[in-house]
């Protein structure tokens, strides 16, 4: 079993950026592909972005392709999402998900753990 732990949201304006991070507990990180994924007030929870469990696969939502990174260390059994040119349809909570299967998955009933969230709030 994995705990996972989101930090890094907060209040930015349009056009900057954010970190985020998502640090798991357990020696056996490196096992778990992840993901990130967000729900807005009043709208499902929607893929985002996922990694494989080396990081050297990556896959992305449409919508944050191009301004957004996810990326991990494993040595610090942590993944990151970095948002870049945000704007205020990024808004939501954003969850970090872990997953043991093989490959990258964007549908949420795919992944086994998940974390509180954090609160990403972009203004115009």
């Amino acid at each position: 079993q994995v705990q996972l732990v989101e930090s890094g949201g907060g209040l930015v304006q349009a056009g900057g950026s954010l970190r985020l991070s998502c640090a798991a507990s357990g020696p056996t990180f490196s096992v778990y592909a992840m993901g990130w994924f967000r729900q807005a007030p009043g709208k499902v929870r929607e893929f985002v972005a996922a990694i494989n469990r080396s990081g050297f696969s990556t896959s992305y939502a449409d919508s944050v392709q191009g301004r957004f990174t996810i990326s991990r260390d494993n040595a610090k059994n942590t993944v990151y999402l970095q948002m870049n040119t945000l704007k205020p349809g990024d808004t939501a909570v954003y969850y970090c998900a872990a997953q043991r299967a093989y490959g990258l998955r964007s549908e949420p009933s795919a992944y086994e753990y998940w974390g509180q969230g954090t609160q990403v709030t972009v203004s115009s």
